[in-house]
């Protein structure tokens, strides 16, 4: 029974994800983006518990993929075609077929997903940090721009609906997934500063952006995830 209860989490985490996509097609972007968030806190809470009860199962490993798949796999594609669609009728000098068969290759995130998923489950050296950018983080970015559209308290619309950019976007996001890049995980073995800088600086700077800027903070905390792993995090 114990066991049990890390994967009815995971299980909550995949219903999450399947409802977010239905209503990622029907329109409600901004919905899905907060789903997003929810589908992120059961994937945490479910390794947590996990580690709390001892409850490590291989069928749980196997579950939680697949859920993730689901909700930071699939989700971040709809909602990068459902954007792109969006922006190609925002854009007069759009033409039909550009409208049509552009938002397509917003699929390519899913695909980059499903390599890095299946990816990490085999690659040793992600057990304390990651190999590329994981998929709750890009899926994450991708959710935040329907956020700062519905507020755009800084104006930022003409340069997120732009169907071109949204393409490069889809194809470095989809690049990330699988660069091999170490990441640095957030995991505290400790509290010591010798041991964590990189994760404190990390957090001391993206919570203040986070209060100032809100949801458009989230794609520059990202970035910056990136850039401190790249230029601060110590390689092993």
């Amino acid at each position: 029974m114990k066991k049990s209860i890390p994967n009815f989490i995971t299980c909550l985490n995949l219903f999450t994800g399947c409802v977010a996509i239905l209503i990622a097609f029907q329109g409600s972007l901004e919905f899905a983006a907060y789903l997003v968030g929810v589908a992120a806190i059961f994937d945490f809470l479910d390794g947590m518990v996990a580690r709390l009860l001892h409850a490590y199962s291989e069928i749980g490993k196997q579950l939680d993929s697949l859920a993730d798949m689901v909700s930071f796999g699939v989700l971040p594609g709809v909602m990068m075609y459902k954007l792109m669609q969006k922006s190609a009728m925002a854009d007069p000098s759009t033409t039909l077929v550009q409208a049509e068969m552009l938002p397509f290759a917003a699929f390519i995130i899913i695909i980059f997903s499903a390599l890095r998923l299946a990816k990490f489950n085999i690659d040793t050296r992600q057990t304390s940090s990651f190999i590329g950018l994981p998929t709750p983080a890009n899926t994450i970015f991708i959710a935040s721009l329907p956020l700062i559209l519905a507020a755009d308290s800084f104006h930022l619309s003409r340069y997120i609906l732009n169907i071109y950019g949204l393409l490069a976007l889809s194809l470095v996001l989809s690049y990330m997934l699988v660069a091999e890049i170490p990441l640095f995980a957030l995991k505290f073995k400790n509290l010591t500063w010798k041991d964590n800088a990189v994760r404190f600086i990390f957090l001391l700077t993206a919570i203040p952006l986070l209060f100032i800027f809100k949801f458009a903070a989230i794609p520059v905390i990202i970035v910056l995830y990136v850039l401190l792993s790249v230029f601060a995090y110590p390689k092993t």
